[in-house]
């Protein structure tokens, strides 16, 4: 482990304020997150069938996810932008920028005219949100993240970490309840406009969200770094020339908290309800308690993080998931309700051992120059790789004709390159212990 020592006073943190900027830092991140899974879930039930009408159904699904990848791929671009952003300006800035542009994207879509009204502008419009919303969501998490964490007294960012990562679950709560109403309307309601509703309430969520997060205050480390001048010209460019091998761990190790969440959700309720023939109900509910189970499971495991260490907990969500991924597809082929729910429940309680404590690994790989680009990058280059799954895992299912044991591979195999990241990352751990000190209230 090194610990980074700038000179200069230090500056103490109380666990009362910490946990005061957690929870706004979480706030805007569930919106974000809501507005994210909220065009996961619509890919799969919605975009296919109104956006790509002129396509074979397993064609549309695949090009809808398509879309659904494109915002993934404009991550890492959002990462660079806002960790310039945030290394060079300020961490507050760039959160305000990132949680605008998304609510606002989101709720735009939910106003676009569908393929048989204004033809192929629909699905051009559609992509163009998309990579809007990839870009805010870029620097997002990144950002709350690191802000979260350098309020935090050292030895308790593990809990402020993991209580970002609740935005996560709330975010996927939130779009799967607007969903799971909205599909009680009659079929032709909602390909109408019942679909467009959850999209719609974006707007009043964003306002709720920007009150929250504009209150919050600059982070003190940033705050210090300005006052020692040791802000970094260019940190994307000082992050591949002096920390690449870093940035490579942080991908790995944040690989199964994204691309595994989106192989047990958004491709699981397609794999349900267009393979198997399942109830689009019965997929989305299923999404839905795993997400209020996650939020406990997320809290215990940033906790047990603290003790025992975020590399290890990385480790032991990796190998756990690469274990449970055949059985839990095999649960899912039952087309058995109740089993379905199960099966996707512990699959994402097994991810979130690793996803829990992500935040906490990927900010002490890097200095706190480079931090807010390190993280973004590093987790949105994760995230790049990771949007393109339902489309590989939908390719895989249906060069295996249709059987699970293709996609399980594909989970276990992001699940061990995660543990090596895990792994690797606990050996190279960066402190700036002494940059900022505990003050407990």
């Amino acid at each position: 482990m090194t610990t980074m020592t700038p000179p200069g006073g230090e500056v103490a943190v109380t666990d009362k304020e910490a946990a005061r900027i957690a929870r706004a830092a979480f706030v805007g991140t569930a919106l974000e997150w809501y507005d994210y899974f909220l065009f996961g879930t619509a890919a799969a039930l919605v975009f296919n069938r109104l956006f790509f009408t002129d396509l074979n159904p397993t064609a549309a699904t695949m090009a809808a996810f398509a879309t659904f990848g494109v915002g993934f791929a404009a991550r890492p671009i959002g990462a660079v932008i806002f960790g310039y952003v945030g290394d060079r300006f300020g961490r507050r800035p760039a959160l305000l920028t990132t949680i605008v542009m998304i609510g606002v994207a989101t709720g735009v879509i939910g106003l676009i005219p569908d393929y048989g009204s204004i033809g192929l502008a629909a699905p051009i419009a559609l992509a163009v949100l998309r990579l809007v919303q990839g870009l805010a969501v870029g620097g997002e998490w990144g950002g709350a993240v690191t802000i979260a964490v350098e309020h935090a007294p050292p030895e308790h960012r593990g809990r402020f970490a993991a209580l970002v990562q609740i935005g996560s679950p709330v975010g996927t709560l939130l779009s799967s309840t607007a969903f799971s109403l909205v599909l009680l309307l009659p079929e032709e309601s909602f390909d109408a406009w019942g679909w467009r509703i959850p999209f719609l309430l974006a707007f009043p969520l964003l306002g709720i969200a920007l009150y929250i997060r504009i209150k919050i205050e600059e982070s003190p480390v940033f705050e210090q770094m300005v006052d020692l001048e040791e802000r970094a010209k260019i940190p994307a460019l000082d992050l591949f020339r002096h920390a690449g091998g870093r940035l490579v761990v942080a991908v790995a190790a944040a690989f199964l908290g994204v691309g595994g969440f989106y192989v047990m959700t958004t491709f699981a309720v397609s794999y349900g309800a267009n393979t198997l023939g399942v109830d689009r109900s019965v997929m989305v509910n299923a999404t839905l308690i795993a997400a209020i189970v996650q939020i406990p499971m997320t809290v215990f495991a940033g906790r047990i993080g603290e003790r025992f260490g975020a590399g290890r907990m990385t480790v032991a969500g990796g190998v756990a998931t690469a274990v449970g991924a055949y059985p839990l597809f095999l649960l899912i082929d039952t087309e058995n309700p109740v089993a379905i729910v199960v099966a996707i429940t512990v699959g994402i309680l097994l991810i979130t051992i690793a996803y829990a404590v992500t935040g906490a690994l990927l900010t002490e790989l890097f200095p706190p120059h480079l931090r807010y680009s390190g993280v973004a990058l590093g987790y949105n280059l994760a995230g790049a790789l990771s949007g393109f799954l339902p489309l590989a895992a939908t390719a895989l299912l249906s060069a295996s004709d249709d059987q699970s044991w293709s996609v399980a591979l594909l989970l276990a195999g992001i699940a061990l390159i995660t543990a090596v990241g895990g792994l690797v990352g606990s050996r190279l751990r960066i402190t700036d212990d002494r940059l900022v000190t505990s003050a407990h209230s």
